[in-house]
């Protein structure tokens, strides 16, 4: 079993989070000390891309490859900007909370790392609104990181210049979308841009800007200290490192645990779950949050990376899976789903704005008991109408994610919602 878990092994429940000290004596900003003597930005961003780092975020894109999109030396502009997405809003997802609130420190070293790769003058930390106490932590973190001079002018004596200042949402899951992100950080309308020009180009305020999630930025630290090779050695697969897996539903130890990529879904549901509780049976799972296609009991062996969910079917999105079980409706579970994606769609595109809501008002009929056989239909119309390429951004596809999935392998539960009148778990 591997032992290495640098994200949390300094992440202990029943003790508060390292304070900068604290954080110093386990290596803590030993990385950002050794970028600033002896690295340039260039290196840093090859060795970032050399160690397979992807987007924790969900779109599994390499880190190292986003940053080296931005405009360096002479043709940048200035200020740039490095944001921390933090704002965790997909229902069933956890894993940013656990970092954010378990070491806040090792966050902003990767963001100040992030931020030298690319040379960025101003950070952004957007957190979650709801995060109060994650709020209170990496407010109290950045001040201390001013005072002890990896904040402010000349870092280390390197001569580079870094501001950071944390930004609370105001409660949108829109906000999660990168470019939606940068509309609320300048106070507009929390709604997606078009692409081109992409934020390497034209982000925050019209300048070159990079967006990475917070999983992401706290693993540069350790490939700083580690190397490539070490960071690539931790995973199962050929997507590096560890990964912060969660599991939600009916099983008996719900909770987060980083693991190797490409730990089985079976190990982490069977033996870090727990496995189902008494009187209930595995029937579906979404395995990185509420916008991922259902995968079943024959998808129990897949590794949990992008390339092998991809390959079943689904997306590892979050890597935080939600566990559908034997006593609950896949109807009523879905139409949860799709009732928080229609109050959380920006109302920027017809399809999302209009479609969404038809979708859930149909799903609450069939739970009623007033569906009609032509509903199943019009839910499947939706799933296409609604998909990729159909819509400004991906909230209403990723919402059709497990609407789509649902009625693929679970199409008899849909039917005797029909036939009976009522919900047959009722």
């Amino acid at each position: 079993m591997m032992t290495e878990r640098p994200l949390t092994r300094n992440i202990y429940p029943d003790r508060p989070p390292m304070n900068l000290k604290e954080y110093e004596k386990t290596g803590g900003y030993a990385a950002l000390r050794k970028v600033c003597s002896s690295m340039d930005p260039a290196a840093l961003q090859k060795l970032v891309q050399d160690s397979n780092l992807k987007g924790r975020g969900g779109a599994g894109f390499s880190t190292g490859m986003k940053w080296s999109l931005i405009p360096m030396n002479d043709k940048a502009t200035h200020p740039k900007y490095l944001i921390a997405n933090a704002d965790e809003m997909e229902p069933g997802t956890f894993k940013d909370r656990l970092l954010l609130e378990g070491n806040p420190h090792q966050l902003i070293e990767g963001m100040i790392l992030a931020a030298y790769a690319i040379q960025a003058d101003i950070a952004y930390v957007f957190l979650r609104w709801a995060y109060h106490e994650a709020a209170a932590l990496i407010r109290k973190s950045i001040q201390e990181a001013y005072d002890a001079g990896y904040l402010g002018t000349d870092i280390l004596g390197s001569g580079f210049h870094l501001e950071m200042y944390l930004h609370t949402g105001v409660g949108r899951y829109m906000c999660g979308e990168e470019t939606a992100l940068l509309n609320a950080l300048e106070g507009k309308r929390a709604t997606p841009r078009a692409k081109p020009p992409f934020p390497q180009i034209s982000g925050l305020f019209g300048k070159p800007t990079i967006v990475n999630n917070v999983e992401t930025l706290c693993c540069v630290p350790h490939i700083v200290n580690n190397g490539a090779a070490w960071f690539k050695g931790l995973s199962y697969s050929d997507d590096g490192g560890t990964k912060v897996y969660g599991v939600s539903g009916k099983v008996k130890r719900p909770g987060a645990w980083e693991l190797p990529m490409g730990v089985t879904m079976r190990e982490l549901i069977e033996e870090h779950a727990g496995g189902m509780k008494p009187g209930y049976e595995l029937k579906g799972v979404l395995p990185g949050g509420a916008s991922t296609d259902f995968l079943t009991t024959q998808h129990l062996d897949i590794k949990m990376d992008y390339k092998s969910v991809a390959a079943a079917g689904s997306r590892l999105g979050t890597g935080t899976m939600i566990v559908l079980d034997s006593g609950t409706c896949p109807v009523g579970f879905v139409h949860n789903l799709q009732h928080f994606f229609a109050q959380e769609s920006c109302g920027w595109c017809t399809p999302c704005r209009e479609g969404l809501p038809w979708v859930e008002k149909i799903l609450l009929a069939l739970e009623k008991g007033d569906g009609k056989p032509e509903d199943i239909e019009l839910l499947q119309m939706h799933t296409q109408f609604l998909g990729p390429g159909n819509t400004f951004c991906a909230l209403a596809p990723g919402a059709m994610e497990p609407l789509q999935s649902a009625l693929k392998y679970f199409m008899e539960d849909f039917e005797k919602h029909v036939e009976h009148k009522k919900c047959p778990y009722d």
